[in-house]
């Protein structure tokens, strides 16, 4: 195998410009189920594939209760330098194991402080909190709860409210926050995917955007809202919750607002720009996938077939 069991490592580059393409030629909504796919699949591939590279690295050494499979010298020949890989492997598989074990204690201790902050509210879809910090999010967890503080709704007339709420209910309609969730968990695993975290985070907006405007009926009402709302939380700290990490290029979103709006249909016509751009950005992505699962499924039969010999 040589090099190429490394494949499943530096692979999610060929993922960028799938990102690319499918921020601008698909509609959000497939946008974002295909990138969140493409982005767990890549960081489960690519994990896995340390792992391999760790067992085969550390297998030779002295009281190592792995078998004897996997200290054969044909499977440290398919490793390059396997002393070496099997070190960075395992300093690697430690930091992306505190990197995703923070950012699920962080995502769970701001759920848990928000949901202590709301105990003694009635029990509403819709939460009101006394704060002069203007801030709105979709609170995830049993039916999910929107919640919005008393500054930011002063700062918004009536109608561009009917946005803001239509917006955050399609967050909790659609399960964006295990989305975005998904996503930054894939991007701790191999940084190589933050381009995918971050589109899965803009077209997630996106796609609340047009349900939002499809509710309301006026996307320019729901541009505005958008709009106003970033200008009146421009001092708000960024929240830390990975279903709130960040609310997408506003400037974007509001053009595409003002734009007619994006056909609703699963997968754009095979025969135009946006067909072939859409389906070679998935070809792409697809041989990535294979090539990352044969490469460690690869490394992984090797040490049984080595030992049946």
């Amino acid at each position: 195998m040589g090099v190429f069991v490394f494949l499943p490592l530096v692979l999610p580059l060929s993922a960028w410009p799938v990102a690319r393409l499918a921020e601008t030629r698909l509609h959000p909504r497939t946008a974002t189920r295909l990138l969140t796919a493409v982005a767990v699949v890549m960081a489960v591939c690519s994990t896995l594939c340390l792992a391999l590279l760790m067992v085969v690295g550390t297998a030779q050494l002295p009281g190592n209760p792995l078998p004897d499979g996997w200290s054969d010298p044909q499977v440290r020949a398919a490793v390059p330098h396997d002393g070496a890989a099997g070190r960075a492997a395992t300093a690697a598989l430690a930091l992306i194991a505190a990197a995703c074990v923070r950012t699920l204690l962080r995502h769970r201790r701001v759920t848990r402080r928000a949901r202590r902050a709301l105990a003694a509210l009635p029990d509403r879809s819709v939460a009101v909190l006394p704060d002069s910090t203007p801030y709105a999010y979709a609170l995830p967890g049993g039916r999910g709860r929107i919640v919005v503080s008393t500054a930011l709704l002063a700062g918004l007339a009536p109608a561009e409210r009917r946005a803001l709420f239509a917006h955050e209910r399609a967050h909790l309609a659609a399960r964006h926050p295990r989305q975005l969730l998904a996503a930054h968990l894939a991007a701790r695993a191999n940084p190589f995917l933050r381009p995918l975290c971050t589109a899965v985070v803009y077209t997630a907006e996106r796609w609340a955007d047009e349900e939002a405007a499809r509710t309301v009926g006026d996307r320019r009402t729901v541009a505005h809202a958008i709009g106003r709302a970033a200008l009146l939380s421009a001092r708000t700290p960024a929240p830390t919750l990975a279903a709130l990490a960040a609310t997408g290029p506003v400037p974007r979103r509001v053009a595409a607002l003002l734009a007619p709006a994006p056909v609703a249909r699963t997968w754009p016509p095979a025969f135009t720009s946006a067909g072939l751009a859409a389906w070679g950005a998935a070809a792409g992505a697809l041989m990535s996938l294979m090539s990352s699962a044969n490469s460690a499924v690869t490394l992984f039969l090797l040490p049984h077939a080595t030992t049946s010999l």
